[in-house]
């Protein structure tokens, strides 16, 4: 593989660092917060299952990412991936849960405008309008979810060291879900652009398995987000996890399960498939915001206990960070582009 295809694929492999340092709060948050999972444990769990999930399940969202707008030039996916890596690690290092998503579909935009490209318009009002819903299904489902757990605890009267180690387990196996859907949900905003320009050929195992280029692209962001969980995550789990709403390690539990069924709806083929054979609307395959799906289930249980226990400062902070994060890179997305196409002389359009 040529140098130059190592340089560029970085981009994609910085904006999944990212990801793993921002959106892994997303997933295992409210469990470190509560100190109910260690955060080697969450980080260890965290890390395995977004790489199963971006391989296995990660196809579906990437085709709508692509509809967007298609990225023809290695330069110009590069340019996208560092725009929108830069812009979430800003926002990383306020502490603030942002969404790749957001990011990607701003960088692409940029790109968009930068070359002149046409953006697809419907598929734009598509994911936006998830970024209004997504929170809003998180947090209906929490409230639900919340209120049935609770009256199972109280029906069951378990022994508190019992409802402990319930719960401990619980939130282990919701992580792993949710971290599952993360990947396979979010792996598109990592290496989305690059699939058109894929620069892997496909792999024969024992005349029984290919390992499609289209796969080993995500095994590589897998690992970018697993490294991202490992070296940067702690403080922003702690902001989701403790910040915004001081939370039982229950609630926990029911956040990270909510947050987790909003990804895997929106990521599942299999879901989408059977909707429409049996004549029902099908879910749009795009990648949602894990930030907002969690963020809406915390303030869905805090709704639930009257409203006055949730941090309404850090929500607006939280809103503001996500209505710019997309403006800003685009911004940068075109700041990038031009740099590389007028002062290295790269191409960034074919």
């Amino acid at each position: 593989m040529e140098l130059t295809i190592i340089i560029f694929l970085l981009g994609g492999l910085f904006l999944g660092w990212s990801l793993g340092a921002n959106d892994a709060a997303n997933v295992f948050g409210t469990a470190v917060g509560t100190r109910m999972v260690s955060f080697k444990t969450a980080a260890i769990t965290c890390s395995l299952f977004v790489i199963l999930g971006a391989i296995i399940s990660g196809a579906g969202t990437t085709e709508t990412l692509g509809k967007l707008g298609s990225i023809n030039a290695l330069a110009g996916a590069f340019a996208a991936c560092v725009a929108a890596g830069i812009s979430v690690y800003l926002m990383t290092k306020v502490g603030l849960p942002v969404s790749t998503t957001q990011a990607i579909v701003g960088a692409i935009v940029g790109w968009n405008i930068y070359t002149g490209s046409s953006t697809n318009v419907q598929v734009l009002f598509t994911i936006v309008g998830t970024w209004i819903l997504c929170p809003i299904i998180a947090g209906i489902i929490a409230m639900g979810l919340f209120t049935l757990t609770k009256n199972f605890i109280f029906r069951r009267k378990l022994h508190i060291l019992r409802l402990d180690a319930y719960t401990r387990t619980a939130l282990l196996f919701a992580g792993a879900f949710g971290a599952y859907s993360l990947g396979a949900n979010n792996i598109a905003n990592v290496m989305g652009v690059f699939v058109p320009i894929a620069p892997f050929t496909d792999i024969t195992i024992s005349n029984f398995y290919i390992f499609s280029s289209q796969e080993q692209l995500f095994l590589l962001g897998g690992l970018a987000i697993a490294v991202g969980v490992f070296t940067y995550s702690k403080k922003v789990m702690f902001t989701v996890g403790n910040d915004l709403l001081k939370m039982s390690p229950v609630a926990a539990f029911i956040v990270v399960i909510s947050h987790s069924i909003v990804l895997f709806l929106f990521a599942s083929q299999g879901i989408s498939s059977f909707l429409q054979s049996i004549n029902l609307p099908s879910i749009p395959l795009v990648p949602v915001s894990s930030s907002q799906a969690v963020v809406g289930g915390v303030i869905g249980i805090g709704l639930l206990k009257g409203g006055k226990e949730v941090q309404w400062s850090i929500a607006r902070k939280i809103s503001i960070g996500w209505i710019t994060l997309p403006i800003i890179a685009a911004m940068v997305s075109f700041i990038i582009l031009f740099v590389l196409q007028n002062i290295f002389n790269l191409t960034v359009n074919n």
